[in-house]
């Protein structure tokens, strides 16, 4: 085992455990919040679905990408394998899919005076809850075709060349015809969803900007309040937008290039060490700006303290 493996794994370790940290916190407040009968808003349950995709994704290729690097091998069988990737790309599809969900729900949410009578229907948990269980269904039957070729990694010295090396599993090199299909298959709906994005955050922005021109004459506390709120959650959204185009585009260029060459098993790290930063990121992003969170975290604290 090389030193620059070690390096790479503990570079996984530390952004897998950040992640998973993060994450499992939001999801215990989101869970919290559902069972225990307290106000839930619209949000809430995009963002519950969006932590879920997100632990999906750092489970099942930061865990075993951390162990492949300090060379606990084999570990994944060929069930196994073609378990991980799958689950794998059901989870970025859905992080993804949530994500442009989020944005397009709070530009409806602000442009009312162009969408009030669909802005009022999206906003019906019951209308939340179908759009969250779609995607589901929609990238579990998408990506079906994922596992079909993935096979367990034997010994990484002897992979053959037609073969592509992710380190712990390995999957053919297809010829260039099936390749471009599957890039085709798997970086359309990817940019058709990169697109609705852009535009409801350019919605968002533009939205923003015709209120602050409104209310430039409003000094009331009380008529600024509720505004203010809203402009912090599409601020928050913007950002959780903009970090998933950044690192994601990186992700998905490699992606697509790996699928018509055999990529470097350093090559494969970095695009893996990329597509994890916003699973990782986004979840410490919402705990900074939900004071809710915060709450919930202190309380949970204090009963542990009073138990002890």
């Amino acid at each position: 085992m090389s030193s620059a493996n070690v390096d790479m794994g503990i570079i996984f370790l530390i952004q897998t455990s950040t992640g998973i940290l993060g994450n499992s916190t939001l999801l215990c407040f989101y869970s919290f919040l559902l069972f225990s009968g307290h106000t839930v808003r619209p949000t809430d349950l995009i963002l519950g679905q969006l932590v879920l995709a997100n632990s999906m994704v750092l489970f099942t290729r930061g865990v075993p990408q951390t162990v492949a690097c300090f060379g606990w091998k084999p570990f994944l069988d060929d069930v196994g394998c073609k378990l991980a990737f799958y689950l794998h790309r059901v989870g970025r599809g859905v992080s993804l899919s949530t994500t442009c969900l989020l944005s397009v729900f709070q530009a409806l949410k602000l442009c009312t005076n162009y969408f009030q009578s669909f802005g009022i229907q999206i906003q019906s948990p019951r209308c939340i809850s179908f759009c969250c269980v779609l995607l589901w269904v929609l990238h579990l039957f998408i990506n079906i075709i994922v596992p079909l070729n993935m096979t367990q990694l034997v010994d990484s010295k002897n992979v053959s060349v037609m073969r592509k090396n992710f380190g712990y599993c390995s999957a053919p090199v297809l010829d260039k015809l099936t390749a471009g299909l599957h890039a085709v298959l798997f970086s359309l709906f990817d940019v058709m969803t990169l697109g609705i994005m852009c535009w409801a955050s350019g919605s968002m922005v533009l939205a923003l900007h015709r209120h602050r021109q409104r209310v430039q004459h409003i000094h009331s506390h009380s008529l600024s309040s509720r505004p203010s709120h809203e402009a912090r959650a599409t601020r928050t959204i913007l950002i959780l937008v903009s970090s998933f185009i950044l690192f994601n585009s990186i992700a998905s260029i490699f992606t697509f290039c790996f699928s018509f060459v055999n990529p470097g098993h350093r090559v494969v790290q970095t695009s893996l060490l990329a597509s994890l930063c916003f699973p990782t990121l986004s979840s410490f992003l919402l705990i900074s700006t939900d004071s809710r969170i915060s709450q919930f975290c202190f309380s949970c604290w204090q009963r542990q303290q009073y138990i002890c």
